[in-house]
Parts: C-alpha cells; sequence; structure tokens
C-alpha cells in the first residue's frame, strides 16, 4: 500500500524525467520569441532537405525547383515520395498504394493529432490511444502500434511508442499500404506510416502558431530556420510543440500536457557530401484514461464524459531519437548513405483500471496497476544506389543495404485491489481500499536483427517499369514475461525469413497508371509457444492492382486500389497449457479504395478518400471463422475541401469543411460488441492578412454527434470529442 499512495501523491518528475519547461504555453512563447529574434537575415542557397533515403545529387541542391522526395508540398497534391522504396520516386511510378497527406493540409484543418492527419486516407482508422499513452490505427484491416520517421522505424522491441506524435516538425504524412518488410524489415501487413519531417535551409525562414480552444486547450508551435553564419554550407531548423488541455472527459485531476523540441541540422561540407542531423525529444504527462466500457454488446453513450478512474490516476512518458544520415555521390550514378539512429525513453502509470461489470449492469469492479518501462535501441543501416543502363538500353535504379538492429525493453508492473464504482454513475475522487501490490508482469525482451535488402526498378522504356526486391533477415529474441504462474525463462527465439516484393508499373497514356505488385511482411513472435524454441514469425501477403489518374494535368490526382491481405501464424493462448500459446490462427482482408487530392480551380482544393473493407478470421482455432476483425469498418469515408480567393476585395479570406464517415465496428475480435457508425461535420474560415499573418477558426463535429472514435477492447472505448472550437493566429516570416 505505501508504494501504491506515494506514487499517486508524488511529485511532477524533476532532472532527466522533466518536462521541457515550466508552464506549457509560458515555454512556447519565450522560445519561439528567442528564436524569431536569433534568425539569420542572410543566406545564398537553399540546402535539400532529406527524407527516408532520398538521393540528392549535388547539382540540386541549389535549385530550389520542383518538388522532392520529403520536401515541401505545394497544395494538397503531392507527386514524389521515398517511402516505397527509398529513392525519389514519382508516385505515379510506385507499384503500391501511397497516399502523401502534406503540411498545408494540417494547417488548413488545424491538425493537433496525428489521428486528425489519417483521417484524410482512405482504409485508415483510428484505433485506441493505448490509455491515453500513444496512438495505433487500423490499416487495411490490421492494427498497427508503430510508424517511421524519416524511413526508419521506431523501436522494433517497443509495442508501442510511450508519447503521442506532436505535428510541430511534420512535412508530410505518409501511409505506405500493405505488407513493407522488403525495405523495413518486421512489420505489421497491413501498411506502414512514414512521418517526414521539415528539414533546415539555407534560406532564413520562421513561423509561430499559437492555438486556442474548447475545453481547455492551449497550443504554441513554431519553427524557425537559417544559416549557420560560422561554418559553411551549415544550416538548422528548431522546431517546438507545447500544449495543455483539460480534455471533454471528466478526469477531475490535473491537465493533459505535451512538450516537444526538435532541433535539425544540415551540412554540406562539399558539393557532393551532405550530413544530416534529426533529433526529438517529447515529454507528456496525461490522465490514464481507458474511455467507456462495452456492456451487453454496445458501449452506452448517454454520457461520453463518464470517467472510470481517479483524479490521481496518471500516466507520464518520455520519448528521445536522435539519427545521423550521411550522404555522398561517388560519382553522378553511385551514391553511398550511412544512417545512425539511436532511441530511448521510459513511462511510468498508477491507474485504478476496468476489470469487470456485474450481471445487472450497475457495478463496474477495479483493479490498482502500477507500471515502471524503460528502452533503448540502436539502428544502422547502410547503403549503396546506383544508376546505370544494362547492355540491353533498360535503365536501372539498384539500390543494395544491411541493417543491424538492436532493441531491448524491460516493464514491470504490479496491480492490487481497488473499491467498485457504480457503471453508470461513478463517483471520481473516492479513495480506493489498496491492498498490497504484488507482481502482474516483470517482461524483459531484446533483439538483434540483421538484414540484407536488394531492389532494382528497371525501366524498359518510358511507361513500363519493373521493381524487384527481396530482403533476407536473421534474428535473435528473448521475450521473457515472467509471472507468478510462469515464472521460468524460455529459451531464445531464431528466426530467418524471406520477404520478395515484385511490381510492374504501366502507363498506356499520359494521364493514366496502371500497376499490380506482390508484397510480404513478417513479425518475430512474442508468444511462448511450449516445446518450441524458434516459433515461425507472423507473416503476410499482399496482392494489389490499382490506377493513378490525373484528371487535371499536373493540378487533380485520383487513385484506386483493389487488394487482398493474408494473415498467417497468428498466435492465440493454449486452451491446455496454461501461459503457452499455439499458433493457428489465419486472418484475411480484401477491399476497394479511393482517394483523390489536388486543385480542383485556383484556390479550389480538395483531400479525400473512401473504402470498402472486407476483414475477417478465415482460421482459428478458438475464435470462429467469419468474425470480423476489431475496429476495421466495412465503409468509410471521408472528403476536405477548402476555397480562397484569389484576388479582389475578398482576397485572402478562405473557408471549407468536410465530412468523416466510419461504419460500425466491432470491438474485439471475439465480436461480443459493436459500435455504431457515426458522420462527423467540420468546417473553417480562415484570413491571411498578407504573406505574414494567417488567422483562423475551426469547428470540429458540428452537430455535437456522440460516437465511439477509437473502440480497443471491451474496457477500452474512446469517445470523439463533442462539438469543439480552434482559433489559431500563426506569423510567418
Amino acid at each position: 500500500m505505501g508504494k501504491a499512495m506515494r506514487a499517486a501523491t508524488r511529485p511532477s518528475h524533476t532532472g532527466a524525467g522533466a518536462p521541457l519547461a515550466g508552464p506549457g504555453i509560458a515555454f512556447g512563447i519565450a522560445l519561439a520569441s528567442g528564436l524569431l529574434a536569433s534568425c539569420p537575415l542572410g543566406a545564398a542557397a537553399q540546402i535539400v532537405a532529406p527524407d527516408s533515403g532520398e538521393t540528392v545529387l549535388s547539382e540540386l541542391s541549389v535549385t530550389g525547383s520542383g518538388e522532392r522526395a520529403g520536401g515541401p508540398v505545394v497544395g494538397y497534391r503531392a507527386t514524389r515520395s521515398a517511402t516505397a522504396t527509398r529513392t525519389d520516386t514519382a508516385l505515379r511510378d510506385t507499384p503500391q498504394s501511397i497516399q502523401v497527406v502534406p503540411r498545408e493540409v494540417l494547417v488548413d484543418q488545424q491538425d493537433v493529432r496525428l489521428t486528425d492527419a489519417l483521417t484524410n486516407v482512405s482504409n485508415v482508422q483510428p484505433a485506441g490511444t493505448i490509455q491515453g499513452r500513444s496512438d495505433t490505427y487500423i490499416l487495411r484491416g490490421f492494427r498497427t502500434q508503430t510508424y517511421a520517421i524519416d524511413g526508419l522505424l521506431l523501436s522494433p522491441v517497443n509495442t508501442f511508442q510511450p508519447t503521442q506524435r506532436d505535428l510541430a516538425n511534420v512535412e508530410r504524412v505518409e501511409v505506405l499500404k500493405g505488407p513493407a518488410s522488403v525495405l523495413y524489415g518486421q512489420g505489421d501487413p497491413g501498411g506502414l506510416i512514414n512521418i517526414v519531417t521539415r528539414q533546415p535551409s539555407l534560406t532564413p525562414s520562421a513561423d509561430m502558431t499559437l492555438q486556442g480552444g474548447s475545453f481547455g486547450f492551449r497550443r504554441a508551435q513554431g519553427s524557425v530556420s537559417g544559416a549557420i553564419p560560422s561554418v559553411e554550407g551549415l544550416a538548422a531548423r528548431f522546431s517546438f510543440g507545447t500544449q495543455d488541455e483539460a480534455t471533454f472527459r471528466n478526469f477531475g485531476g490535473p491537465e493533459n500536457s505535451r512538450h516537444f523540441f526538435a532541433p535539425a541540422f544540415v551540412w554540406n561540407p562539399d558539393p557532393s557530401t551532405r550530413v544530416y542531423l534529426n533529433a526529438e525529444f517529447t515529454r507528456q504527462h496525461s490522465q490514464y484514461d481507458e474511455g467507456l466500457v462495452a456492456f451487453r454488446g454496445r458501449v452506452p453513450l448517454d454520457n461520453i464524459r463518464r470517467y472510470y478512474g481517479e483524479p490521481w490516476s496518471r500516466y507520464y512518458g518520455e520519448s528521445n531519437m536522435i539519427t545521423l544520415l550521411a550522404e555522398h555521390d561517388v560519382n553522378e550514378n553511385l551514391t553511398l548513405r550511412q544512417a545512425v539512429n539511436g532511441q530511448w525513453g521510459s513511462f511510468e502509470a498508477l491507474a485504478t483500471r476496468a476489470s469487470g461489470v456485474n450481471a445487472a449492469g450497475t457495478t463496474l469492479t477495479r483493479r490498482l496497476t502500477e507500471t515502471d518501462s524503460i528502452y533503448h535501441s540502436i539502428d544502422s543501416r547502410t547503403e549503396a544506389l546506383a544508376r546505370f543502363d544494362d547492355p540491353f538500353g533498360f535503365r536501372h535504379t539498384a539500390l543494395a543495404g544491411f541493417e543491424i538492429v538492436d532493441g531491448y525493453r524491460h516493464p514491470y508492473t504490479t496491480q492490487g485491489a481497488a473499491t467498485s464504482v457504480s457503471f453508470l454513475n461513478p463517483i471520481r475522487g473516492s479513495v480506493p481500499q489498496i491492498g498490497t501490490l504484488t507482481l502482474q508482469s516483470d517482461l524483459r525482451q531484446k533483439l538483434h536483427l540483421f538484414g540484407l535488402y536488394l531492389q532494382d526498378q528497371i525501366e524498359f522504356f518510358p511507361g513500363l517499369q519493373l521493381v524487384l526486391g527481396v530482403r533476407f533477415d536473421t534474428a535473435n529474441q528473448l521475450y521473457f514475461q515472467r509471472t507468478p504462474t510462469n515464472p521460468n525463462r524460455p529459451p531464445e527465439q531464431n528466426l530467418t525469413g524471406v520477404s520478395p516484393r515484385v511490381g510492374l508499373v504501366w502507363r498506356p497514356l499520359e494521364p493514366v497508371t496502371l500497376y499490380g505488385s506482390y508484397t510480404t511482411s513478417f513479425t518475430p513472435q512474442t508468444a511462448n509457444i511450449l516445446n518450441v524454441a524458434s516459433p515461425p514469425p507472423e507473416t503476410g501477403e499482399q496482392v494489389e492492382v490499382g490506377a493513378r489518374i490525373d484528371l487535371i494535368p499536373d493540378r487533380l490526382t485520383l487513385s484506386a486500389a483493389a487488394f487482398r491481405i493474408l494473415r498467417a501464424n497468428v498466435a492465440a493462448s493454449d486452451p491446455v497449457n496454461t501461459g503457452f500459446s499455439i499458433i493457428t490462427g489465419e486472418q484475411r482482408s480484401q477491399g476497394l479504395e479511393g482517394d483523390i487530392a489536388g486543385e480542383i480551380l485556383p484556390g479550389w482544393k480538395i483531400i479525400g478518400g473512401i473504402g470498402y473493407l472486407d476483414a475477417e478470421v478465415t482460421r482459428d482455432r478458438f475464435i470462429t471463422a467469419g468474425n470480423r476483425l476489431p475496429a476495421a469498418p466495412v465503409f468509410s469515408t471521408s472528403l476536405w475541401s477548402t476555397y480562397q480567393f484569389q484576388g479582389g476585395p475578398l482576397r485572402g479570406f478562405g473557408f471549407g469543411g468536410g465530412v468523416t464517415y466510419v461504419g460500425e465496428r466491432f470491438g474485439d475480435i471475439t465480436n461480443t460488441y459493436k459500435v455504431g457508425a457515426y458522420a462527423r461535420l467540420d468546417a473553417t474560415v480562415f484570413y491571411e492578412i498578407d504573406p505574414t499573418w494567417r488567422f483562423a477558426v475551426n469547428g470540429r463535429n458540428l452537430t455535437d454527434r456522440r460516437y465511439i472514435e477509437q473502440p480497443f477492447n471491451q474496457f477500452n472505448n474512446l469517445p470523439g470529442a463533442p462539438l469543439t472550437v480552434l482559433a489559431s493566429l500563426t506569423a510567418r516570416y
């Protein structure tokens, strides 16, 4: 009892675990003022922004013209990306569905969550915040709890990132649909989210945004970039975001807060060499919030503020990352790259958690849980990119590389009893009857992975390209979850796997591109299989065909895809040997989707997607075949559009809006409960007084609809926010 109560009343973290500064907004304003004041006033050229493996030739480093993979996008329509190939490739030459949400969309929608940005992409749904701690998503029917930053995956041993993603330094959000193990190693079969960050330039620039809105939301974010005068060819960018909010949930305790700081440097010591250093540091204090509880097949929505925790329930998380990337052009045909990425962080949680509802639906039982967790990882990636013509006159862009990853995490969880509360009218602030906290789980996971990959983009002639790739992985993993009933340390697991990929791109006529592809994925098993030292990994494979059409050349693009994904070797609890698992399951997701992005007329922009999904269990020993996969709606769609006057007395004034529709979903894989369909209306009005100042007011959920936005399991169902108004003021230099 003593440890739990001391933790419940412990003061805020100090020292290495403290937030980046004191009160969030005051810190943001002070930092922004300093950054704006220090912005350099002169520069000769602009450095090319890097991306996830983008190749930049020296002659491009000073032109500043045209879109580059990972660089800024003008408007809502991106044309290039490196996420799918690790080369600067036109989207129309990529044989796999990839959607890009540019920064301009984030600004117009005033997005403050990664979830808000991903709403613009077809067949992508939010799937839970891990009790207010992180972000998880459903991509083409399958859950993913991690993502990549500038093409480098977050720590592979983490089941989730310990902080929610800040958007202050985000240039674009890219979603690669379907398996992507050929370049990224282990991953989920639904796809990969890649966050591309804003990079420095020698040309001075700065921006700062202040936001305020409903439920006590306050936020300041900014960025400043320019040359470092004392070093030739060196530029820096400093981005920050800091926010506080009470939220619409009835916590009764401290406000949620997050503080984010991201320095970045680019150095061109000579025309053929580029060195990038990017770092991110996030500190998050938030209420441990499981949301609403399902009962008798549904989640009551009579009171979306209902909270089953205590005011002192609290979560603290921190995440840190530093990436060093060096590129050198040996000549115009060969580029060498070396990237090293280090990640480390921790989280602490103390909370009462729901554990059951009585048969009458009047009382909710709870337990007290306390968790302390640490993690760290290092990732080294070495690549060579060659461009050449073969004797037959075919043009090749060949990529070869190897990757070494070492990761470790150690969460330690104890639990005890807590008082029950009313299911429909919980009284927060009651003092739980806490007994002795006992061990629930002591998990130690180590992963060492080596991957070797090869890829060739072959252009037979303009309009016909073939992409071939293969990756060989070998891994050694210790996954030891000590519990009161299972204290035995399992043997280390050894894994070997091959991930092939093939894709064909054909342009029968200039506005139309057709493609087809086969891609695969794998994930090492973390399940403990009785008498099996190295169980086979979970695997995924996808067949996809699609098309891209420029409805208006260079302005508006429509893309469509049909796909089928099989996920095999899914583990389930062993019904005979408690504490062990068996590999028995297979799941399938198939569907159709379409996305649109661009400009219909000057000033009239649009982005959106529509998706149909048939995602179900196809074979399992315990789960009924035909059960729907959780949180995956059959039908969903979103559309967002804005118009800004280009001349006359209303020049600079704009308005817009959008609709998001999500069909009903099952909340768990056993299909014991559903959450209903919903449609949400959003709108904005904004005025750019001149290139320096921008004022905007955004409204979300204008009809004040009650709905579940993110189902996770019976005891974790996050309701969507009610009618919310957000005002913002942006200054740019």
